[in-house]
């Protein structure tokens, strides 16, 4: 994963969850919880999330989980990691540090595998993207499935115009502001604007491996839950 990246990061998890609850008038809450429910309802006993940043999703699984239910989490970012494992939640989760493309674990490890809000972190370009994709359904065992929520770009040209507008007028300024770090934030923004529709992300989930790739747009198509399954 790119060092610049991995720095930027770095810098924000004290701020990182408020500017995110702020931004999204709390939605990103409501979408973490039910996308943890829809995973939680694909059974299997291993659990992972992926990029977990402070760790909001992984605790959203863990909540969901039996006793017979491992859950994991790894991110590359130790300081979003530490973040992540003071919450309650976390004595009951397994965290790894390590980059997502060569994540420490063997072939068909994971009944369930997701990532929230970070595919765009990883999104370097397409087929860095697609290697990353490549590597969450390696780890995933036949029969299992991967969740991806992320930010989407609305189909309907002036709700994207506006999507993109308040980005740029709010997302830069507020996140600069409050976390203190101007070019987290630059970057995040821009990260959100230059994304993919829903329909591409899926082409790109199906060229990693995944079969069956199925998505939902969340309030006007800014945002979508994809699901793809290992056969």
């Amino acid at each position: 994963m790119n060092k610049g990246i991995q720095k930027l990061f770095s810098e924000v998890p004290k701020t990182y969850e408020l500017i995110n609850h702020l931004l999204t008038f709390g939605l990103d809450i409501v979408w973490r919880k039910k996308t943890a429910k829809i995973a939680s309802h694909l059974g299997g006993n291993r659990w992972i999330d992926v990029c977990c940043g402070t760790g909001e999703m992984v605790a959203n699984l863990s909540r969901l989980a039996n006793e017979n239910n491992t859950v994991y989490a790894a991110d590359f970012s130790m300081p979003m990691l530490t973040k992540a494992m003071q919450k309650q939640e976390g004595k009951h989760i397994k965290f790894v540090l390590s980059d997502i493309q060569k994540l420490p674990f063997f072939d068909n490890t994971f009944d369930v595998i997701t990532i929230s809000f970070a595919t765009r972190n990883i999104n370097l370009n397409r087929t860095n993207l697609i290697q990353s994709f490549s590597e969450f359904y390696r780890i995933i065992k036949p029969n299992g499935s991967f969740i991806n929520l992320e930010t989407s770009q609305p189909t309907t040209a002036l709700v994207r115009k506006f999507f993109h507008l308040y980005i740029k007028i709010f997302v830069k300024p507020i996140g600069s502001f409050i976390s203190g770090s101007k070019a987290s934030y630059i970057y995040l923004s821009n990260t959100i604007s230059k994304f993919y529709f829903a329909e591409e992300l899926k082409e790109i989930m199906q060229l990693a491996g995944f079969e069956d790739v199925s998505y939902k747009k969340l309030i006007l198509g800014i945002a979508a839950v994809h699901h793809g399954s290992k056969r």
